[in-house]
């Protein structure tokens, strides 16, 4: 990769060569990369150490996740955004940790335009894996109603009580659509 990034050699060096080199001088916390130990490498200049730099710096920012802590449904939203104008319902699920920051953010099941099953398994089987100590569940409809389906209710239910035996507790369950969401939480029905 970082004869890639280099792109190529010297008129004395080839590109092998030199990235073997530096890859020799990459220290284990990135951060720590010093520009003045990449220009000492023969076939490296600035303009290469910058570059070399460069990478390792986006690949940290893209790489290091800033925690979104959820304290409210409207901090959810901006997370499932992607779900408004979807044309089958998808149903998702957010690991959160103990302090409430978002883990990670999964797709569990893509259904129909009007109906997507869904099991405690594979809700759950992330969520163990991430350690969450809670989940939000959402899922949109594409009918555009926000009113929870008596479907919507039962599932919420059974995964509450399959959360309840693992120690994962369901937070909250949002619908979506293009008007609005709703909270199950807010509702009452959770």
């Amino acid at each position: 990769m970082i004869a890639a990034i280099l792109g190529r050699g010297t008129a004395k060096r080839d590109v092998l060569a030199i990235s073997t080199d530096v890859s020799r001088v990459i220290p284990r916390d990135p951060e720590l990369l010093d520009l003045d130990t990449l220009i000492a490498i023969e076939g490296v200049g600035p303009a290469k150490a910058a570059q070399i730099a460069a990478c390792f710096e986006l690949a940290r920012r893209h790489l290091v996740r800033e925690s979104t802590k959820i304290t409210s449904p409207q901090d959810i939203l901006p997370l499932v955004a992607h779900l408004e104008g979807k044309k089958q319902e998808h149903f998702c699920c957010l690991t959160l940790n103990g302090a409430g920051e978002v883990i990670e953010n999964r797709v569990i099941t893509v259904g129909l335009l009007n109906h997507s099953l869904v099991h405690p398994r594979e809700v759950f089987a992330d969520a163990i894996t991430d350690r969450a100590a809670s989940v939000i569940l959402v899922h949109n409809h594409p009918s555009g109603t926000l009113e929870p389906s008596s479907q919507d209710i039962n599932i919420t239910r059974q995964l509450v009580e399959a959360g309840s035996i693992l120690g994962i507790r369901v937070l909250d369950h949002l619908i979506i659509t293009k008007k609005g969401s709703v909270s199950m939480r807010e509702r009452g029905l959770l």
